[in-house]
This record gives structure tokens, sequence and C-alpha cells, in this order.
């Protein structure tokens, strides 16, 4: 099994660059010369610091686009934004250690992701013009992030300081998010399953708050490919034979007169085989196909994510979508290791986008999962007489699929010895081998009359994940929560009385979140009861303060989180919004700015 270390770029556009501006006092005759050499070291620092510390989700190297002269006044940084708007630049960072003129030196593109550093010194004070040009871009109403150092430095310095660095990252992370997903598309397989209603393709909240179009195609025409050998039979061959050698089937628990012959077994296998190769190139199209005479399938449809309906109308005939979703969401498959793919369970929309806030801003692969039960301790010490302790003291929450997740959730990669989900140029091959060990493909339950192979495994413990979702209330519009926490083990014998409660061939991941002891998050039941929806995304790491400044630059306020505050970062004019009720500032800020793309 391979590594493309190189990245590759799947999708249809350039990859967006990030805009340093060098900002200066304008004033020539001693002032601007003396800053010339400083200002424009600071933009390089930065952006050696960006390009060192970032790369793009498909493993191609982030690049930064510095202004071609410092800034000092309106002619200047309309020469910068003709450079940027040629270079593709998709959110920018303005970078000065001086007072200098605001409005004549502000980024004014209304949808561009923007920050400024303002230097921390007392010489010339980059802060001044800081304080000054977050005032012009509220007024303006143009919201942008501001980053200011705790120490101050001397001017000429060209250190960035930890503080400055973390803020830096956190933004351009955000910011390259949100210029990814421009003129990208959804693609929905089907359409609402068993009338869930994240399934429904809200278009306008796909336009105007993330920048995607939507693209629909009925399950059928999965049917149509495979029976008129629209998908590349080469490659077929080549996933089966590696299916047959890496995928163990598990346990049968279907009672006999429901379960399949091993002859229908085999031809499910096919068909599973192939349905992951039709979704993959519904999604990003495939070349092959046009060498087979079929030029328009071979273009796909640009989909930077997607779902699949499957139940009930695919699966009541139908092998279930479990493994199509499972193979397309892991790092890896017969072609060796690659960027996973964002496809949603039961064209959950809503999941599939929160998904794919993950996946951009971690660059690996995404669990998707029913939010199913929380276990109290009593609860659990009544059915299987075991008491809970460590994380999982005040009980725990079930995550279980109704079939399928990404093979990296299963926690068999490392990081300095734990367990991890890792980018993919990181994943080896013996990494993707131990995940393909630690899960067994058991045949679907009664429900899928149609057969198929639901992925099960259990989640390795002590892996700090964050669980997020999406949600569209009415009179509100598109709401964000999520909670920080830990996946946890539990003996052998009591995992299995808990999980056979629900559904053994089906992935669990033990979710703990970290509790405070007050509101939403006073304890673990509480963060149960006042969940969204039936469905979540989890992401490894603690990233709910990407989440946050991502949903800011969306203008999606975040109705639950338990990030502490020195991690939350939003753009400055939040804070005008009411900083003393930062909750019901951003739902302010976020209905007084409206969606990104108007």
């Amino acid at each position: 099994m391979t590594t493309n270390y190189t990245g590759n770029n799947r999708l249809q556009g350039s990859l967006p660059r990030i805009g340093i501006r060098p900002i200066i006092d304008g004033r020539r005759g001693g002032i601007r010369e003396s800053l010339e050499d400083v200002t424009m070291e600071m933009a390089r620092a930065t952006a050696e610091l960006l390009t060192n510390n970032l790369r793009h989700s498909n493993g191609l190297p982030v690049e930064c686009v510095i202004a071609d002269t410092c800034i000092g006044g309106v002619v200047e940084a309309a020469m910068a934004e003709e450079k940027f708007a040629r270079a593709g630049v998709g959110l920018t960072l303005s970078v000065t250690p001086s007072w200098c003129y605001p409005t004549e030196t502000i980024d004014t593109h209304p949808y561009r992701p923007k920050a400024i550093w303002g230097f921390n010194g007392t010489e010339r004070p980059g802060a001044v013009y800081l304080a000054a040009a977050m005032s012009a871009h509220n007024q303006k109403g143009l919201p942008a992030f501001s980053i200011y150092g705790r120490d101050v430095q001397d001017i000429g310095d060209s250190s960035i300081t930890p503080d400055v660095q973390e803020k830096l990252l956190q933004f351009a992370r955000a910011g390259l998010a949100v210029a990814t997903m421009q003129g990208k598309s959804y693609l929905s397989m089907g359409h609402v399953s068993m009338g869930i209603a994240g399934c429904l393709a809200d278009e306008s909240f796909f336009q105007r708050y993330l920048g995607i179009r939507n693209e629909y195609v009925d399950m059928t025409e999965f049917v149509r490919r495979m029976e008129l050998g629209i998908y590349d039979r080469e490659e077929f061959d080549k996933a089966l034979a590696w299916t047959k050698e890496h995928c163990i089937e598990g346990a049968e628990v279907n009672p006999e007169h429901l379960q399949r012959s091993e002859q229908q077994k085999q031809g499910d296998w096919e068909t599973v085989v192939k349905m992951t190769l039709i979704a993959r190139d519904l999604m990003i199209g495939n070349p092959k196909l046009a060498e087979l005479g079929f030029g328009e399938e071979a273009l796909g449809r640009n989909a930077i994510a997607a779902g699949f309906q499957g139940q009930r109308a695919w699966t009541d005939y139908f092998p279930n979508g479990d493994f199509m979703e499972a193979i397309l969401t892991s790092s890896f498959d017969w072609n060796g290791i690659r960027e996973p793919f964002m496809l949603a369970t039961e064209n959950d929309t809503l999941n599939g986008v929160t998904m794919l806030f993950g996946h951009l801003l971690t660059n690996a692969a995404q669990i998707f999962a029913d939010v199913r039960t929380y276990w109290s301790p009593d609860a659990v010490k009544r059915v299987t007489g075991y008491e809970l302790e460590g994380a999982a003291l005040d009980g725990l929450i079930h995550l279980i699929n109704s079939g399928p997740a990404a093979l990296d959730a299963t926690g068999q990669m490392e990081v300095d010895g734990k367990p991890a989900m890792k980018p993919f140029w990181d994943i080896t091959s013996e990494d993707a081998e131990r995940c393909l060990q630690a899960t067994r493909w058991c045949p679907a339950v009664d429900f899928f009359r149609g057969g198929g192979f639901s992925t099960d495994f259990t989640t390795r413990g002590g892996m700090p994940v964050t669980m997020a979702r999406l949600n569209i209330v009415a009179g509100i519009g598109p709401v964000l929560q999520l909670a920080e926490g830990y996946t946890v083990e539990l003996p052998e014998e009591v995992h299995d009385k808990l999980d056979q409660r629900s559904n053994p061939t089906w992935p669990t991941t033990w979710f703990v979140p970290r509790t405070t002891g007050e509101g939403l998050f006073k304890d673990v039941y509480t963060v149960m009861n006042h969940w969204g929806s039936n469905h979540a995304a989890v992401s490894y790491g603690h990233i709910g303060g990407d989440l946050i400044t991502l949903a800011s630059m969306l203008r999606i306020p975040v109705s639950m989180h338990n990030v502490p505050e020195e991690r939350v970062f939003r753009p400055s004019a939040w804070t005008s919004f009411g900083g003393m009720d930062p909750v019901g500032a951003d739902y302010r800020a976020c209905q007084a700015f409206g969606p990104l793309y108007k």
C-alpha cells in the first residue's frame, strides 16, 4: 500500500492562497523609509510561519502571496488587490509594526476572511493602527479578526510570539476552509432517508452561507452504471481482490430464515465494491470513463462532500451503502493511502457539511455517528454490574452509526504512542493494515432487506475528539453546536452487554464530553439532552476553537460549546454586540451581518 505524500487536487478550481498585506505609514521624508524593511520582514516572517505549518486537506502545500510593495495608501492597496485577484487569494492577513492610515489601507473585499496583526511595540505602535483599522472595518460592516501580542516587543524584532502564532494559524486554518468550499458542490445521491430533516438539501444555506452549489442524482444512477458497465472494470477487479484479502467477515446475527446464502453474499460483495467506485466517480469524475465512451460521466460533479440516501428506497432491495461509505470516508483503499472523502450516511446533508468542516480544519478522516444513548453510571451498573470509573465516571455517550464509519476511527493509528487519526500523508501502510485488522464486516441486519455488510469495530480510548453538528432552526437559520471530550474504552464484557442492546454489527465510539458543572455542560446527561439531532460528526483533536472561528466567518452562531475562553477567536466586531454575553453577542452579530455570500 502506497502513500501519495505530494498530494493531489482532485477537484476543479485552483487552491486558495493566503494574501499577506504589509501595511506602512505612507508619509515620506524619513518615516516610511525607516519602516520599509521591518514591515516587509514582518510579512515574510508571517508567510514563512503559515507555509511551514499548514497544508491543504489534499496534502498540497499552502502558498502565501505577499504584496509587491508595502501598502501606504489606496493606490498600493488597489495594486495588491489586483495581484491577489490574479493569484487566487482566498483570505488576507494585514501586518504592520506602526501607525498607518486605516481607511486607505484596509482590505475591503466583501467576502474574503481577513485579519490584521498589529505589532505590540511602543516606538511606532502597530497596535494603534490595529485598533483604528478594526474600528473602520466594523463601521463599514467588514468583520475582521484582531491579532495583538500580549507582550511588548522592540521594533525590528522579527520573532513571532507563541500567542500571536496561535491566532495567525487559527485564523488561517478557518479562512482556508471558507475559501476551499467556494464554488464546489454537495452531491445528494438520492434524497431524504426515513424522514430525517437533515437530509433536506437547503439550497439557500449551501449557497448563501458556504458558497457551495447543490447537485442531485437519483439512486437509480447506480443501477444504470452497474448494468451498463460504467465503471473502470480493471479497477473493479483490483478492488474486489483487495477487499477479499483485507476485509474480514464478521458475525452473522440474523435468524437462519433471514440469512443470505453464500452465493448471495458473494454477489453482495461485488455490488458494494461497484457502488464504491460509482459513488467516487459521481463525486469527482474519472477520466477512464471517457476512454470507455462515457464522456459526460467522466466529468463527475466536483463534489467536495456528498451523501447517500440508502434507507429505505435502496436498502429494501439492494445491498446497503455501508461498505461504500466506510471505505470512501477512510484514508485508504485498494489504490493506497489517499485523502478521505466526506460522504454522509442517509444523505444527512447537515452532518455531511459538519464532517467537511472538521476535515478541512484537521486534514483527517471524520466519524459519522448516531448520537444513540446516554448511559448513566446507575444504568451501566444495573445492566452489567460494572461501576464506571476514570473519565467515564459520570456516564458516557454511545456513538454508533447504523452501519458504517471511517476505519481511521478504530484508533489503531498512533501519535507519540497514543491512539490517533492522522492526515493521510502521515499514515503508513502498517497503520492502514491495523485499521483493517481491527474491523469486521458483518452481514447486514434484517431491516437491510437487500443485504450488504456493516462496519464493526470499537474505537480505542484516550483520543481527544470534538463532536459537532450543524442544525437549521426556523427563525434563526443554521446554528452549530460542539462538545470537546475524549474516547473511552470499557472492559470487553461490559462493552458487549451494552452493544448487544443496540446492534453488535455496527461501529461504536464511547464518548465522554468535557463537563463544567454548569449550564449546558453541567454533566454528560445534560450534553446528550441538549444535542440538536440524532447525528453528529466527530473529529480527532480538540478543534472547538477552530470550529467557532470558522462559524463566525460564515456568520453561523454557536449554540453550545465547552471551549475555554482563551481559545475562542471571533472578529472584533462581535464584542460590540454584547461582550458581557458572548453567546448572545454571537447570535446578534451573525444576524446583523447576515450570511457571508449575499
